[in-house]
C-alpha cells in the first residue's frame, strides 16, 4: 500500500498490529477520510484522490523512493539529459502490462504511445481528450508544465523525448508527481470510439500494483492485486478503502478490527493511541 498525503504538515498512519500481517493477510482494509473526486489523478489536486488512484492504480516514468525525495526509475529504466538542460530522453521499461478488467482487456503492453497520450491530454488544447471530464488540469498547470514543456516526441516504441522551453532543475522530481501518472492510450481509444470517453476517469486502467474493482461513493473502494505487476505481485490479494469521514469513527473501526490502517486521527486521540500496545503510530514530517 502506498499512501501519500499532501494537505497536512504531519502524517499519522495508525496500524492495529494484532490484525496486520501483510505477508499472510489476503485483504487489508484502510479507513480512508473521504471519497475521491475522480480516479484520474490528472484531474485533481486532492490527496484523498491521489491515495485512491495514482498510488494504487498507476505508475509514472520516475518515482520517489518510498519515504524519501530520491528519484528512482519507474516506467522509465533510465534517462539522458542534454547539456543545455532542455531535452530529457526517457528509455522505457518493456514487458509492462496494463490491468485486465471486466471492462477492458489490453492487447499490448505499455509503450511510448501511452506516455504521449498522457501528457498531450493535459497540455494540448487541440487534443480530443483535453476537454473530457471538464478539461481542468490544475496540478499540471500549477507546476508550470503547461508553459515549461515545448514538445513531447515519440522516438520509437520505447524511447520518448520531452523538450523544455527553458532549463528547469526540479523538472525530474516533478515528473514523479501524481499528475504525471501514465494512462492507457489503447483503453482511451476504445472509449472514444464507443462515445464514452468520460469512463476513463471513472473506471481506471493502469500499470500499478492494484486493479480497480468497485466503488460506492462515501462507502468503499475495492481493489485486487495486479497479478502481472512489473515490480512483482503485492502480498495482498485485496485492498479495501472503507470511506469513513469522521475521524472518531475511523478510530472506533480500527479498535474493533473493521480496518487495520487509518490516517488523520483527532489530535486528542494520538496520546491514547501511542499508549495502546496493539496500535502502532507512524509519523512523517
Amino acid at each position: 500500500m502506498r499512501l501519500k498525503a499532501y494537505s497536512i504538515t504531519v502524517i499519522f498512519l495508525i496500524f492495529i498490529t494484532g490484525n496486520l500481517q501483510l505477508a499472510e493477510a489476503s485483504t487489508l482494509v484502510y479507513c480512508s477520510e473521504g471519497s475521491p473526486e475522480t480516479f484520474n489523478p490528472q484531474l485533481s489536486a486532492s490527496g484523498t484522490t491521489f491515495d485512491a488512484s495514482s498510488r494504487q492504480i498507476y505508475n509514472r516514468l520516475v518515482e520517489f523512493k518510498l519515504g524519501t525525495t530520491e528519484i528512482v526509475p519507474g516506467l522509465a529504466l533510465r534517462w539522458d539529459i542534454s547539456e543545455d538542460g532542455l531535452e530529457y530522453t526517457f528509455y522505457l521499461r518493456q514487458k509492462v502490462s496494463f490491468h485486465s478488467t471486466k471492462y477492458f482487456t489490453p492487447s499490448r503492453d505499455f509503450n511510448a504511445d501511452d506516455v504521449l497520450y498522457s501528457f498531450n491530454r493535459q497540455r494540448k488544447t487541440s487534443d480530443p481528450w483535453y476537454k473530457v471530464s471538464g478539461g481542468v488540469y490544475k496540478y499540471f498547470n500549477d507546476m508550470g508544465f503547461n508553459k515549461l514543456i515545448r514538445d513531447v516526441i515519440k522516438l520509437d516504441d520505447y524511447r520518448i523525448k520531452i523538450v523544455l522551453n527553458k532549463p528547469d532543475s526540479p523538472f525530474l522530481s516533478n515528473m514523479a508527481m501524481d499528475f504525471a501518472s501514465i494512462l492507457s492510450k489503447e483503453y482511451a481509444d476504445s472509449l472514444m470510439k464507443a462515445g464514452t470517453p468520460e469512463q476513463l476517469d471513472i473506471k481506471p486502467v493502469g500499470t500499478g500494483p492494484f486493479m480497480f474493482v468497485k466503488y460506492e461513493k462515501d462507502a468503499f473502494i475495492r481493489y485486487q492485486a495486479h497479478p502481472g505487476y512489473w515490480r512483482g505481485r503485492e502480498a495482498l490479494d485485496n485492498l479495501v478503502f472503507a470511506i469513513t469521514v469522521d475521524p472518531s469513527v475511523r478510530y472506533a473501526r480500527l479498535r474493533t478490527g473493521e480496518c487495520q490502517v487509518m490516517a488523520y486521527p483527532l489530535p486528542t486521540d494520538i496520546k491514547s493511541m501511542k499508549k495502546n500496545p496493539a496500535i502502532k503510530v507512524a509519523e512523517q514530517p
